[in-house]
């Protein structure tokens, strides 16, 4: 179970790469739940993560989605 702040920085996330693909939030949460990308990378390493800025971390999650097989 995640903590308050790893929920809000999942969020924030979620909305910045909504943002950026032109989807639906629900949409990405779909795409980062399915591929265990939200549980495994987003959530996990919330430590080194929320440290990043925001358009690092959106190229970097848009590229390990497409590494996991998912177009965008």
């Amino acid at each position: 179970m995640c903590e308050e702040r790893e929920l809000r920085f999942s969020i924030f996330i979620l909305y910045s790469l909504a943002e950026k693909w032109q989807k639906p939030p629900a949409a990405v949460y779909k795409i980062l739940n399915s591929t265990g990308i939200l549980d495994d990378y987003i959530i996990a390493c919330y430590d080194v993560l929320h440290t990043q800025g925001k358009e690092y971390l959106v190229e970097d999650i848009t590229e390990y989605v497409k590494e996991k097989g998912v177009n965008i």
